[in-house]
């Protein structure tokens, strides 16, 4: 109707204009494989993934049917948004992302616009990954009495563009969340997001492994056993340890000023949960 009479409210254009999609194009992809860790069994179950997307027509040739949609599950932190940028990096794709709330409006129709905008400019840049974060935004059950929901036709919308496999050769859309259970049950369906793979807080091994990761490059003290580091971080993400090695590095700058050579960190401190009798010499300061 504002269209008609040639009126524009505020803030028009940014509710009904297309999706909201964040693009890094394949060359600003620096993110790969050897960037995450604590997850080597998932690496291995993807693989398949990036050789599709490295080669899509090998695999149409073949007769091979690429994948639909890939559902990453797991607490916060646990490294599902970077394992996407690090698949799209692996393959040397563009990599679109958004989050499920940005479809999420009080004018029906808006949000299935937006998911048919979202996948027309995938499939133009294909091959690429499309992500979409937060996906129980988007995703969650449909009510049985609210057929003329707003989120009824944008879920509807998915629906239909997930089915649309011809159409959608060469993109790989891959999904997050931490609430999987909150989800309309017709999108995990064979041929949809029917692939899903779990990532869990990393156990002793992974955590040892994702320290070393966040450690490249940085000046450690000496002997730093990283196994006991590990041991005393038990439950922490692996977005919570790169916080516990950019805290130390932060602060054991600001020791330098203070004529200390070592800082003792404390294991808890960086994630707010007061003192510990667990202090290591991570960083060395000069």
């Amino acid at each position: 109707m504002w269209d008609r009479l040639g009126e524009r409210k505020p803030g028009q254009d940014q509710i009904f204009g297309g999706a909201n999609l964040d693009m890094m194009e394949a060359k600003k992809m620096q993110l790969t494989f050897k960037d995450i860790a604590g997850i080597d069994e998932v690496k291995e179950e993807i693989k398949e993934i990036v050789s599709f997307l490295k080669n899509p027509a090998r695999f149409t040739e073949l007769g091979a049917r690429s994948p639909a949609g890939i559902l990453l599950v797991g607490p916060p932190g646990t490294g599902k948004t970077l394992l996407a940028k690090a698949i799209a990096g692996q393959a040397e794709v563009p990599f679109f992302s958004t989050a499920g709330t940005e479809f999420m409006e009080m004018y029906v129709g808006v949000g299935a616009a937006r998911v048919r905008d979202m996948f027309q400019k995938a499939r133009k840049a294909a091959p690429c990954i499309l992500f979409i974060d937060e996906f129980d935004g988007v995703g969650k059950q449909r009510s049985q009495s609210a057929g003329n929901d707003e989120s009824v036709h944008t879920i509807n919308q998915l629906l239909t563009e997930m089915d649309g496999f011809e159409d959608n050769t060469g993109v790989v859309v891959i999904a997050a969340t931490n609430r999987p259970g909150s989800l309309d049950t017709a999108l995990t369906r064979p041929g949809r997001f029917d692939r899903i793979i779990h990532l869990p807080l990393p156990n002793l091994a992974g955590r040892i492994e994702i320290l070393k990761v966040h450690a490249r490059g940085k000046k450690l003290e000496e002997g730093l056993e990283f196994s006991k580091v590990a041991r005393a971080t038990a439950g922490y993400t692996g977005a919570d340890l790169m916080n516990l090695m950019n805290q130390s590095a932060i602060v054991a700058v600001r020791q330098v000023g203070n004529a200390a050579r070592n800082y003792l960190i404390d294991c808890c401190w960086s994630r707010g949960q007061g003192s510990s009798a667990a202090t290591f010499r991570i960083f060395q300061c000069d």
